[in-house]
């Protein structure tokens, strides 16, 4: 039987308990699970993108993954498709925190079909205690001093506060 290779991208600048709640869900889909950070500097991120992988691992590593499924953190500045497929992958998994993300998610993942129609893209809907988490309002409320410990792990509060 086939492996099974799901791929989990975004930007984490910072991974917030969200997306660690997207990984542990989307790890019971598939047989391996690589959570891609994205160079991404279109968004001129806070965090550098081995800072981002390193603090990526970090959390994935303190995570407690029912099934056995394997977890890699990687970095990629391709085109996610291009990346997909040279992960051996065959799946895309999204989170979906509101009603808000869906269009632009619907439209990428049109286009990634398009682009390759064996990989398939999958939609997560974020759980009902993160919807409102986002890694933009995490760095925001950190830098105007705010506390973010009950949105993101204490190894990224404490890389928050080295930054402000």
């Amino acid at each position: 039987m086939r492996e099974r290779v799901g791929v989990y991208p975004g930007t984490f600048d910072p991974i917030t308990n969200g997306h660690q709640d997207v990984i542990q869900r989307a790890a019971l889909m598939v047989d391996r699970l690589i959570v891609a950070v994205a160079a991404n500097a279109g968004k001129a991120p806070l965090f550098t993108l081995d800072e981002r992988i390193a603090l990526v691992r970090d959390d994935v590593a303190a995570m407690k993954i029912n099934g056995g499924t394997k977890i890699e953190c990687m970095g990629f500045d391709t085109l996610l498709i291009s990346f997909v497929r040279q992960c051996g992958a065959s799946l895309i998994v999204r989170g979906l925190r509101a009603v808000s993300d869906f269009e632009y998610e619907f439209q990428m993942a049109a286009m990634n079909a398009r682009l390759d129609p064996a990989i398939e893209t999958v939609f997560l809907m974020a759980a009902e205690g993160s919807q409102f988490i986002s890694s933009r309002f995490v760095k925001e409320i950190s830098q105007l001093g705010g506390d973010v410990s009950s949105f993101v792990s204490p190894r990224v509060v404490a890389r928050l506060a080295h930054q402000r």
